[in-house]
C-alpha cells in the first residue's frame, strides 16, 4: 500500500471518546496535497493511529446536514 499523506488544517470538533482514549473526531483533511475535505473518523491519542472514517466534500457535508436536520 502507497503511503498516505494527511494534514489535519482544521480541527472542528470531538464526537465521542472511547475507554482507550481514541476520539471520533469532525475535521478539514488534506490528503495527498489535494484541495481539504471535511472527515468523520476515529484517531488514536495525538493522531499517530486513524481508524476507518468517511469523507466529504462540502455539498455532501451540506446534504448530510440537511438530512439529519430533518431526523431532529
Amino acid at each position: 500500500m502507497a503511503d498516505l499523506k494527511y494534514e489535519i488544517t482544521e480541527h472542528i470538533a470531538v464526537l465521542s471518546e472511547s475507554p482507550k482514549g481514541w476520539t471520533k473526531e469532525l475535521n478539514l483533511i488534506s490528503w495527498n496535497g489535494r484541495e481539504p475535505k471535511y472527515d468523520i473518523r476515529d484517531w488514536a491519542p495525538n493522531h499517530e493511529k486513524m481508524g476507518k472514517g468517511v469523507t466529504l466534500t462540502i455539498e455532501e457535508l451540506d446534504k448530510l446536514r440537511k438530512i439529519l436536520g430533518d431526523l431532529v
